[in-house]
């Protein structure tokens, strides 16, 4: 498994975590590498999710945890008890490094686990961003920008057309190993998982299959938005026909979603404690994948390339995918800003010392000047509030180049950008 892994940014969070806690709980989806990523740091492993192993570790837990250290527990929420145990085991042993869970779930529970609070330590792991995959040069450095550098002038093979193809193919680390056409099929199998059992199973709550499909279509209809659930139940009654759903079924699929990490919520960003600006602090809602909402409406490579406003709300998730991946190796975050006169921005990194940069998505440089525009009236009315602005970027499907304008924007295909 070592010699054929491919690195992840992840990597170098986790084997700090190892050095510093006693468990390191790795999350998120389904196929987006946790086990790999575990297993190149594991000196040993077991996968609960086998049948064998789901018995013995119901009726001798303590013995499935034995095994030279770090060892790997892999989809431990199958059988969710071994959390306390392994929690004792790290209070005995008292020395970092015991143990990586891995889950796609969060475990549904009668009563709530320990918290695990000093013991282990949660890193969120997602599908590969494209400097993971080998889709990105790097020539662009998000910690550079922090540091005050201006961009020098790199090319860039991204265009419109192998835009939409990275979005629909996702970021899954199955799709390296295999033809294009095949890579396509991928997120397709996965969303049919997701319908057929999956987000029924992870709360034990059975829901129609078809009611979900019509579902997910709707919310990937509204992808990248701050649609609400009376937004998505009108949505559905246009679209569906027969797709009625009420407010607590769509907040019941909704938090499904959020424990088998389909959905990624980005939060608003709040600059000052003392603005007098009203913000809408409402999140925007992305799949964790944006291939995930393109099979979700059926929309093939060819179909995007012929409707390039639906194309633009998925690169904005396929940019935000990214930026979470490269901005938590920069120990920051990702928001998005809106206020009540309209002023907003796409994507606000901000940096846990407290310095951010704004960031606007667009297709194609017919836009640059309007966003370029809209993040420099950004920065002059953080001004008073937050001068921590440590750069403006536009990140972009096109343009054959990354470069800094003469107004001091960035400007750089996504297939440039690492952190």
């Amino acid at each position: 498994m070592s010699e054929n892994y491919r690195p992840r940014l992840i990597d170098a969070e986790l084997k700090a975590a190892l050095k510093a806690f006693g468990g390191v709980l790795l999350t998120g989806p389904k196929m987006c590498g946790k086990t790999w990523a575990g297993i190149n740091q594991a000196a040993s492993s077991i996968f609960i999710d086998e049948e064998d192993n789901i018995r013995r570790a119901s009726l001798t837990p303590e013995l499935v945890l034995e095994g030279d250290s770090p060892r790997l527990v892999d989809e431990w929420q199958v059988v969710p008890h071994l959390w306390d145990k392994a929690r004792r085991m790290i209070d005995r042993v008292h020395r970092p490094g015991c143990f990586i869970f891995t889950g796609s779930a969060v475990p549904a529970l009668e009563q709530p686990l320990h918290s695990g609070v000093g013991r282990f330590v949660n890193l969120q792991m997602r599908p590969m961003s494209l400097f993971e995959s080998g889709d990105s040069t790097g020539t662009v450095s998000l910690a550079s920008l922090f540091k005050g550098k201006k961009i020098e002038p790199a090319p860039s093979s991204l265009n419109f057309s192998k835009a939409v193809y990275l979005i629909c193919r996702g970021g899954w680390p199955a799709a390296l190993w295999v033809s294009e056409e095949a890579a396509l099929s991928i997120p397709r199998g996965y969303l049919s998982m997701i319908i057929e059992s999956d987000i029924s199973r992870v709360d034990g709550v059975h829901r129609s299959p078809d009611k979900v499909r019509l579902f997910l279509r709707s919310l990937a209809r509204n992808n990248a938005t701050m649609a609400g659930a009376s937004v998505l139940i009108q949505d559905m009654r246009e679209h569906e026909g027969n797709g009625s759903i009420s407010a607590d079924s769509v907040d019941s699929y909704l938090n499904a979603l959020k424990q088998i990490f389909i959905i990624d919520e980005q939060q608003a960003w709040m600059p000052s404690l003392r603005s007098k600006t009203r913000i809408r602090s409402s999140p925007k809602r992305h799949f964790i994948d944006p291939s995930l909402a393109a099979a979700a409406m059926e929309a093939s490579p060819e179909i995007l390339l012929r409707d390039p406003k639906t194309a633009g709300f998925l690169f904005e998730s396929l940019c935000y995918r990214d930026l979470q991946v490269y901005t938590t190796a920069l120990h920051g975050k990702v928001y998005h800003y809106r206020d009540e006169k309209g002023l907003e921005a796409d994507a606000i990194i901000q940096l846990d010392n407290g310095n951010w940069a704004g960031v606007e998505v667009k297709l194609g440089d017919f836009e640059f000047d309007g966003a370029a525009k809209h993040l420099l009236e950004l920065k002059r009315k953080m001004a008073d509030q937050n001068d921590q602005c440590s750069f403006l970027l536009i990140l972009t499907a096109t343009g054959g180049a990354a470069y800094t304008r003469d107004d001091g924007v960035h400007v750089a295909p996504l297939d440039c950008l690492k952190p």
